[in-house]
């Protein structure tokens, strides 16, 4: 018997659990269509294709590939899974200003 556990909280799932939960989660960008150019000039995309390798040098293949899509893979208890749907993107706090700009008018 292989051993499963739950990738949350590490409990065995074959061997506490009649059932475990599969969840996927991908992540990638979005673009506006309106961003979207059909009609640029070949120089326009070339200069714009500079800019990528400009932007991406020193970077990794999986840096950038993680800046486009990442998918991840999780095995959940029944008790997980529930938590989970109960707040899939738990809210953090904003974090403070750092720029002058960014201070509240008082």
């Amino acid at each position: 018997m292989s051993e499963l556990a739950c990738d949350r909280c590490d409990r065995s799932l074959l061997a506490f659990e009649d059932v475990r939960y599969e969840l996927r989660i991908e992540v990638k960008a979005a673009y506006d269509p309106m961003e979207m150019n059909p009609s640029a000039q070949p120089s326009d995309l070339k200069d714009e294709i500079r800019k990528l390798i400009e932007a991406t040098e020193g970077l990794t293949a999986d840096e950038i590939e993680a800046t486009v899509y990442k998918e991840f893979k999780f095995d959940l208890c029944l008790r997980c899974q529930r938590e989970f749907l109960q707040d899939p993107l738990p809210r953090r706090p904003p974090e403070p200003p750092t720029q002058p700009w960014e201070q509240p008018w008082e």
